[in-house]
């Protein structure tokens, strides 16, 4: 047993670091909740758990007041052509080039003739080895080709065989056209989890944002893959014989309203569109419920310059219906405006008619007003006049509509999935990655991915109040970020006051609250002689994410939402985090100490990053549970989401986490304890390999450890 001397005021103990670490869980709680929960005190400091997602809005809303005011400008039908052209290569840049047509290789597996309709069940490849299920839905009877109108479906886990979706495609059958209906990725018979045990329970949005965020970290947005099936059912629908290609619509409710404004933007051969429940403005979405699941979120769109209007205002002057509810989970408001601003560039362009929106009093929901709405706008413009009356119809059932047998194509046949192809395409990341020969460069790749900037000296904290303890005082403090907001950290003071030893830069992903506890480790550090300086980040703790604790991608209580929010921005909330641990490190720095950082989980990542582009603050370094590499998180269908809050946008393009552990160990040491896979499986010390190659070979630094963990810690702090 490791056990250290110090000297506590009035008497004299010799404690024992390793019995006070094994006996961490026999104390109650409830020391920590009561002394580590500064912000109850200072009730001006309203709602500090929304503070990072605010502070991420309020950026997105400085850019889009900027963008705003360029778009005030625009008068001429020329200075709008521009604007289309510039959006054009905007999206283009952020999408990067779509894959190249391959055949579609189309299979009808089945055809139902009812008495008023016929129905073709069908598959097509979207990429090699991609499979899009989809159904064909046709008048019985016919003498010219059809008008076609290509069905989006919404987020509904049975995708387009939905009763609500169905009567929709099923009006339009009775009056007059044909319909493709197809499965977007995550839904109906494209599930991708349905044999994982331990994810089988997703839902759409999470289908799309779980393996969405591996695709992120690629820099690829999953709505890429969206655009493209969309584009492909428009190459089936142009193949049949029936269909007269001059008329082709598209439709589509909540996410099929998303994929509608897609798909329209994207694809010239739609001559009219009809997003419903979904077109709003980033401003007003930014300000009510968030951003949403990861399709819906194009990476740095915001900080680009672009806006959801964008999307109408690349598809004008086509005709474009906005089907709209007051009530909407998406703001009617924010709809408004978009379509007070597109109707500038419609009006421009010479086709003031040509854009149109209706309003109903709902929620997000279809309405009979909406849906006849949107049958006068298809038969108007698609040249198929008749009656827009919504009809009951006679609906088939999930399996009647099943292209598949059982309705799973994952074991009807071997299909992609989002994350299959993230592994594609983490292979040419890799490969085409440029070298890094030097810490210069690789300091440089960090700063740039992660947005980065040293802070300024702080202002002198807020002091809180102190409790007193047997060994050591607890001081509590706010301490305020350049940006306005205030960090809350507890600074533990061994009564030894050993100024010779090192304190302890502690970041607990549990939040500092828990982390504090009587006979947990944190108190054994302070008990052996150590001052611990434990804050909240962004993120977490009393700074934890209040804003979209509902977000439709909260996944095992990770909150993607607020992610895909620094992502629209280009902020990374590592990045955010970094500055933080920065600031903390330059105050520590002022009391004249020297500093040995340890984090835990999900923050082994931040710290990791400030280790190394600020080394020479550190004497060491030890990581408890850290993930051994962002390219693990993609190797694995099941993965870890603590860590993807502390990745950035496209970061596996340029570095990974070995190569920080490399750099920082060529002068200091670092410790890894239970280090971890990316689908949170600890990984055995003598399995330990490098993922960097050559670069800085020297791994004598690097210490791995599966070993008890607290005995581990206080050999290792012997050290120093």
């Amino acid at each position: 047993m490791n056990c250290f001397h110090i000297h506590v005021v009035k008497y004299a103990k010799r404690v024992c670091f390793g019995v006070y670490l094994i006996l961490q869980f026999s104390f109650s709680a409830s020391f920590g909740q009561e002394k580590g929960i500064i912000f109850p005190e200072w009730r001006y400091f309203d709602n500090p758990d929304k503070w990072l997602y605010k502070y991420l809005a309020d950026d997105a809303l400085d850019l889009l007041d900027t963008r705003d005011s360029l778009i005030g400008t625009l008068n001429s039908a020329e200075g709008w052509k521009n604007r289309q052209q510039q959006i054009t290569q905007t999206f283009q840049n952020i999408l990067g080039p779509l894959p190249e047509k391959g055949p579609l290789n189309a299979v009808v597996t089945e055809v139902i003739n009812r008495e008023d309709v016929v129905v073709e069940k069908v598959y097509f490849e979207s990429l090699p080895g991609y499979y899009v299920t989809g159904a064909f839905f046709l008048p019985p009877k016919h003498a010219s080709k059809l008008p076609v109108i290509v069905y989006c479906s919404g987020h509904s886990p049975q995708g387009f065989r939905s009763e609500a979706y169905q009567h929709v495609i099923l009006n339009y059958v009775k009056k007059g056209f044909a319909v493709f209906a197809f499965d977007p990725i995550g839904q109906g018979e494209r599930k991708q989890y349905a044999s994982n045990e331990h994810r089988k329970t997703f839902g759409p949005t999470h289908e799309h944002s779980y393996p969405g965020s591996q695709s992120f970290l690629l820099g690829r947005s999953p709505a890429y893959y969206f655009i493209w099936d969309g584009i492909r059912a428009i190459d089936y629908v142009c193949s049949r014989p029936e269909v007269d290609t001059s008329r082709i619509g598209i439709t589509g409710r909540s996410g099929g309203g998303t994929q509608t404004a897609y798909i329209a933007a994207f694809d010239p051969r739609i001559k009219a569109a009809a997003p419903e429940c979904y077109i709003t403005s980033y401003k007003k979405l930014l300000v009510s419920g968030g951003p949403q699941d990861a399709e819906q979120n194009f990476s740095k769109s915001i900080f680009y310059g672009l806006d959801i209007t964008d999307l109408v205002i690349m598809f004008a002057p086509k005709p474009m219906r906005m089907i709209t509810t007051t009530r909407d989970i998406f703001s009617i408001q924010g709809a408004r405006d978009v379509f007070k601003e597109a109707s500038r560039a419609y009006n421009a362009l010479g086709a003031p008619g040509h854009i149109s929106m209706v309003e109903d009093d709902a929620g997000h929901a279809s309405t009979r007003a909406n849906r006849e709405a949107g049958y006068h706008f298809f038969q108007k413009y698609l040249d198929n006049p008749g009656d827009s009356i919504d009809k009951n119809v006679a609906y088939f059932s999930e399996e009647e509509l099943f292209v598949t047998e059982g309705g799973r194509l994952d074991l009807a046949m071997k299909s992609h999935t989002l994350h299959s192809l993230a592994k594609l395409q983490l292979s040419e990341t890799i490969d085409q990655r440029k070298e890094i020969v030097t810490t210069k460069d690789l300091l440089t790749r960090v700063y740039d991915v992660t947005g980065f900037k040293k802070p300024t000296a702080p202002e002198s904290p807020i002091f809180s109040g102190r409790y007193n303890q047997e060994a050591y005082d607890i001081e509590r403090f706010l301490l305020k970020t350049a940006s306005g907001y205030f960090i809350p950290v507890l600074w533990l003071k061994a009564h030894a006051n050993d100024r010779e030893k090192p304190v302890v830069l502690m970041l607990d992903d549990q939040g500092k609250a828990k982390g504090i506890k009587k006979g947990g480790f944190i108190d054994s550090l302070a008990l052996a002689g150590y001052d611990v300086v434990v804050p909240d980040l962004s993120g977490y703790g009393e700074l934890g994410n209040g804003y979209l604790d509902r977000g439709d991608a909260i996944i095992d209580e990770v909150p993607l939402n607020l992610w895909y929010a620094g992502i629209l921005v280009n902020r990374s909330l590592l990045g955010i985090r970094m500055q933080e641990i920065s600031l903390l490190i330059d105050w520590i720095k002022s009391e004249h100490r020297s500093i040995i950082g340890m984090a835990s989980g999900g923050l082994t990542t931040d710290l990791l990053h400030t280790a190394f582009v600020r080394e020479a603050d550190f004497r060491s370094i030890v990581l408890i549970d850290p993930l051994k590499s962002y390219q693990s998180l993609v190797e694995f269908e099941d993965y870890d989401m603590r860590y993807v809050l502390s990745a950035a946008d496209g970061i596996i393009a340029h570095y990974d986490l070995d190569h920080l552990r490399r750099g920082f160990s060529q002068t200091k040491p670092v410790l890894l304890i239970n280090l971890r896979n990316g689908a949170g499986e600890i990984i055995a010390s003598e399995n330990f390999e490098s993922d960097s190659g050559d670069f800085m070979s020297n791994l004598s630094n690097i210490s791995v450890s599966n070993k008890g963990m607290f005995n581990e810690i206080a050999r290792w702090l012997q050290k120093f």
